[in-house]
């Protein structure tokens, strides 16, 4: 088995790159002939894999965490459709819920390289987004509001590691406004004020968040979550249960699934996916379903 490694050294605040040598040597003990390619700037794997001649290889692996994967994906979909190869995952970033959809926990770098090594695979969803202003792919979730303004604080406070997101998210609740949002989900035109929106092909976001409990990656559906106008302390309220997927129990989150949504309006708002920035609306999404085969 040949495998071409797309390493981001910089994932969990450069942690990861102190794993690197123990990583090669499972796989040369598994006896994988593996090739490292380090990252060195944002959207660089993306770049790394546009570039590569994939006949070569068996498989392409993500070593990072969701943006690692999400750079990996869009390259690997540069590609036609005939020379795509299956893709892996060492979790071993910052945000790794994708991870969680395999059985794998953070950081279980020894469990994905023997992951890799049995060669399973299956064939999951693939989104595909087309923005305002460019289009890519994801595999777990799309927010827009909320979560991407929480986000974009987040990067502001990352000297306080992990606690930066959540101090982000408190300071949202504080400073919370909502939406009028308009949006067509399977043709259906949907009118409400929201703090966020979600559009999920997976469970997880952030690793930790369960924000949609009853997506599966292989349904050929998305998952849409909405968040309704509501005060601050019920946001309160509402956004522990998040870790536990409770929140789809409040009144305010409506969920539905559907194969394609277009959201309209507002125009010009920032997309987060995978925990990325990347497009504005208005922007169409479409579920392709079991397009990408992924190690197991």
């Amino acid at each position: 088995m040949k495998l071409l490694i797309i390493f981001n050294p910089k994932a969990a605040y450069g942690r990861s790159v102190k794993k690197l040598e123990h990583i090669k040597s499972r796989f040369a003990g598994l006896g994988i002939d593996a090739k490292f390619l380090p990252t060195g700037h944002p959207g660089h794997g993306k770049e790394l894999v546009a570039g590569m001649d994939l006949a070569a290889f068996d498989g392409l692996v993500a070593a990072g965490g969701d943006g690692t994967l999400f750079e990996v994906l869009n390259g690997l979909y540069s590609h036609p459709k005939a020379d795509r190869i299956p893709v892996g995952l060492i979790p071993i970033g910052t945000g790794n819920a994708f991870a969680r959809e395999l059985d794998l926990e953070p950081d279980a770098w020894q469990e994905a390289v023997d992951l890799l090594h049995r060669g399973q695979t299956r064939l999951i969803d693939v989104v595909e987004v087309k923005a305002a202003d460019l289009g890519f792919y994801y595999l777990n979730t799309l927010h827009m509001g909320f979560s991407v303004t929480a986000g974009l604080v987040a990067q502001k406070l990352k000297f306080f590691g992990r606690a930066a997101y959540t101090m982000a998210t408190l300071w949202q609740v504080l400073n919370k406004r909502s939406y009028p949002l308009v949006m067509e989900i399977d043709g259906a035109v949907v009118r409400s004020d929201n703090v966020f929106v979600t559009i999920s092909n997976s469970r997880y976001t952030g690793t930790h968040f369960l924000i949609a409990p009853g997506a599966s990656i292989d349904d050929g559906l998305l998952d849409v979550t909405l968040l309704q106008d509501l005060s601050r302390r019920r946001l309160l309220r509402l956004f522990p249960t998040i870790y536990s997927g409770r929140h789809v129990g409040f009144e305010e989150v409506s969920v539905q699934q559907a194969k394609h949504i277009r959201i309209l309006s507002p125009p010009g708002m920032l997309l987060g996916p995978d925990g990325e920035f990347a497009g504005k609306s208005p922007v169409d999404i479409s579920c392709l379903q079991r397009d990408l085969a992924i190690f197991c």
